[in-house]
């Protein structure tokens, strides 16, 4: 099929997936670009279409993975002003795929030894997206997004998760249900604070651990400090004030790691 028209309705419906009720209505979202989409193919995930550039070609690096698992899939040829109406970005990526958004498999936040990376309240979409990408990296058995975060389906943080979004669980929920929880299960709820009377380097992060981060602006919600074990402080040489907060979950979660596996 090849499409060239930005008014076709299959282009003005794959376009609404840039605003999150039109992503909540469909129960999809975009994968932008080849790699997310090979990733996409390669985790099982319920890509519907493949949306390419009829100038450019299927782009080669999918050949292998649509063939393997291309039963089903619509592969749409368009024109440039198709994929750049549908992207999100300033220079359309040569294809992107509609993707059904997955079910949340909340079995994973109870693993023997778990560690879960929580997000309370962090709204920049580069944040949420780099902190996936860092808890897939290190291990992370998965990561929960409470009320008040950016959507996980916003293609920014689709886009800064490179591909990790289909690696491990990421689930949205209501942090009022879900830590009171977690401490009746016996895991140990640990947030990053700059008050914190313990040091990240006399944590132990062996146990089953939720690791808690809020926003640079204001930190963690009442709610998160009422159910919080402990405070963690990322011990500082210099004069900076304070981590990104996606640089302060890196360094937590590598020293969880560090402690966990080496």
């Amino acid at each position: 099929m090849t499409i060239a028209s930005t008014s076709n309705p299959k282009v003005k419906a794959w376009a609404s997936l840039q605003e999150k009720k039109h992503r909540d209505r469909l129960g999809q979202f975009l994968a932008e670009g080849p790699h997310m989409i090979a990733e996409a193919l390669a985790c099982g995930a319920a890509v519907r279409a493949v949306v390419y550039d009829e100038q450019r070609g299927l782009p080669p690096e999918l050949e292998a993975p649509l063939r393997q698992r291309g039963a089903g899939i619509e592969l749409v040829a368009a024109s440039r002003a198709v994929l750049a109406k549908c992207a999100g970005t300033d220079s359309p990526p040569p294809a992107f795929a509609v993707v059904d958004k997955p079910a949340a498999d909340r079995s994973a936040l109870w693993r023997e030894r778990g560690l879960v990376v929580v997000l309370d309240g962090v709204r920049d979409p580069g944040n949420a997206g780099t902190i996936i990408r860092s808890a897939d990296a290190a291990g992370a058995d998965a990561v929960v997004l409470g009320k008040g975060c950016v959507d996980l389906f916003n293609p920014k943080v689709v886009r800064s998760t490179m591909g990790s979004l289909f690696h491990l669980p990421v689930i949205e929920g209501d942090l009022a249900e879900l830590l009171p929880e977690a401490r009746s299960r016996g895991m140990k709820l640990a947030g990053t604070s700059l008050q914190a009377a313990r040091g990240l380097y006399e944590c132990d992060l062996t146990e089953p651990t939720w690791l808690l981060l809020g926003s640079e602006a204001d930190g963690l919600s009442a709610l998160s400090l009422g159910q919080m074990d402990y405070g963690v402080l990322i011990p500082m040489k210099g004069r900076s004030e304070s981590l990104n907060v996606a640089m302060a979950a890196t360094i937590v979660l590598y020293e969880a790691m560090r402690q966990r596996e080496f």
